[in-house]
């Protein structure tokens, strides 16, 4: 039996999980991601933990096909090196050596939202569409773009940084990459929750009944027919509409699929949504094009990792 490893490296934890050759997942783990150091030591916490796992399953090592991993930041795909990843304080990182090294299994790496994207389009709600854009809206806004089956990189490994296409060119609040006016300051749950707290002022709305508002409060006032929170939603999604519909006019995916946070509203965002989306897109765009939500929720890194390693290393 030939086996997949999927790694998974966020700013918290480390997602791991152990595939088979179809993407099923047999086993699957976490452990805490230990910046200390610049994250010197977190492929030795890799390591250390896979080996362990596959010795408690009865697992051997030969019968891993490879590794994939998903990291943060900003990666050379061809050499393995994380260049930088502010979150964990990598910077020109080896990441992709150090674990071979550790190891002694071959491994491929990815963007974090780009695996995600390729989970969802391998396992998920991408249904095996191979025109397939995602966006992930959690405390930022990612993306990955998927044309005839394969991640679109660009030059330098920049394709697919949606968060940062520029919504607003007077005004708007400061990005993290430095700049104002990204789709990211407005559609990811920091900005969902932000414009809850700045229109709720001297406004009736239930708003006003939490201390620290949070995007699913304002979904949850919005399906409440909550006045503010319907503000709130409608210029989300104008925005979100706006540059999917851009996306989708230049991309023409079958599938676009939200994650996130943010998604976890379900038809409470889709159904606006779907209205900005048709109020901008082509007609033959928007007909040809479905809006879902994620469905793999935390496991689409390690799947899309999977489906990498399967990719890169199976004969």
């Amino acid at each position: 039996m030939k086996w997949l490893l999927g790694i998974d490296i966020g700013g918290t934890t480390v997602k791991m999980a152990i595939l088979d050759l179809q993407g099923i997942i047999v086993e699957k783990w976490e452990i805490e991601t230990i910046i200390l150091n610049d994250g010197a030591q977190i492929p030795h916490d890799i390591a250390t933990s896979f080996l362990k796992k596959i010795e408690e399953s009865n697992k051997k090592l030969e019968d891993f096909v490879g590794a994939g991993i998903g990291a943060p930041g900003f990666i050379d795909f061809n050499s393995g090196v994380v260049e930088q990843a502010v979150n964990i304080g990598w910077k020109n990182f080896e990441l992709v050596g150090e674990f071979e090294r550790l190891t002694g299994l071959p491994a491929v790496i990815e963007n974090d939202a780009n695996a995600a994207a390729i989970g969802e389009m391998w396992k998920g709600a991408g249904d095996g569409a191979t025109e397939l854009l995602a966006v992930t809206l959690g405390t930022g806004v990612g993306g990955g773009i998927i044309t005839n089956g394969h991640i679109v990189h660009g030059t330098v490994g920049m394709a697919g940084e949606i968060g940062h296409i520029t919504m607003l060119t007077e005004g708007g609040v400061l990005c993290g990459c430095g700049r104002t006016g990204c789709l990211e300051t407005i559609a990811s749950a920091t900005g969902v929750a932000r414009l809850g707290l700045e229109k709720r002022k001297n406004r009736d709305t239930v708003l006003n009944d939490i201390k620290a508002v949070t995007a699913k409060d304002v979904f949850d006032a919005y399906a409440q027919g909550d006045t503010v929170a319907t503000e709130v939603v409608e210029e989300v999604t104008h925005y979100l509409g706006l540059a999917l519909s851009n996306l989708a006019n230049s991309l023409n995916p079958e599938i676009i699929v939200i994650g996130g946070g943010v998604s976890k509203a379900g038809e409470v965002l889709l159904a606006p949504l779907r209205k900005q989306f048709e109020r901008f897109a082509l007609p033959r765009v928007f007909g040809s094009t479905t809006i879902k939500v994620a469905e793999l929720s935390n496991d689409a890194g390690v799947i899309g990792c999977g489906w990498l390693a399967k990719k890169m290393f199976l004969k």
